[in-house]
């Protein structure tokens, strides 16, 4: 039986809270249980040098654990003189998740940096940023057509994405730690609300998964995305 009787096919208790904070163009809290990401979205009247004369915009995210995230202290990145593999391939992964939803030419020379940062960790952390990143994006579009800043929507489709996987036999929705940690099949999700794939990452870790195996996941995470996407 999973934590608080969820059903396999059950997200976590899901929690939205905007404007956390007050200097970002837009912020919002997510929570998918235990697990809270801090997703900031900050525009820039500026591109990268490859994009300088184009009249094309650009998409970029940053993310980052606190120390106390985790039940042990981690060391900060800064203090060790880079960023962790990890955490280089996760940015990556929250920042091409993202671009998918934008129209680069509608958006104009403005950049747009989503800031991730793990408040508390509990699985998931990655499929969080996305959905929260996503959410932290449409509200900082919002308040740029509002002034006048953008005369259109560069808004092409919503973007969530969750995780799934394989414990003791049985596919699970939505894992926390105590469930990723012993997860024989581990994936993470990424949609759009036109029912298109932007990414699936699957792991096999320490068995692997047949054909059906990916089906069903697919499958089961449905459920998660029928929701995310009226957030």
């Amino acid at each position: 039986m999973r934590k608080n009787n969820r059903k396999n096919n059950e997200l976590r208790e899901l929690k939205i809270t905007e404007n956390f904070t007050t200097n970002a163009m837009s912020s919002i809290l997510i929570e998918y249980g235990n697990t809270k990401v801090l997703c900031t979205a900050s525009i820039e009247n500026k591109v990268p040098l490859f994009l300088k004369g184009q009249n094309r915009g650009w998409l970029t995210a940053e993310y980052q654990m606190l120390p106390t995230a985790t039940e042990k202290r981690t060391k900060r990145e800064s203090q060790q003189g880079k960023q962790s593999g990890r955490t280089v391939e996760i940015q990556r992964l929250i920042g091409r998740s993202l671009r998918a939803a934008l129209d680069f030419e509608l958006l104009g020379e403005k950049t747009i940096t989503i800031d991730c940062d793990v408040l508390q960790a509990d699985g998931g952390t990655r499929t969080a940023s996305i959905t929260g990143g996503y959410l932290a994006l449409e509200k900082a579009i919002e308040k740029l057509l509002e002034t006048k800043e953008l005369e259109k929507n560069p808004l092409k489709s919503k973007i969530a994405a969750v995780s799934v996987g394989k414990v003791n036999g049985e596919v699970l929705l939505d894992l926390d730690y105590s469930e990723d940690s012993i997860a024989e099949v581990d994936m993470n999700i990424i949609m759009n609300n036109k029912n298109e794939f932007i990414e699936i990452q699957g792991t096999g870790e320490g068995k692997t998964f047949v054909y059906k195996d990916l089906l069903d996941f697919i499958e089961i995470s449905k459920n998660a995305f029928d929701l995310l996407f009226l957030l």
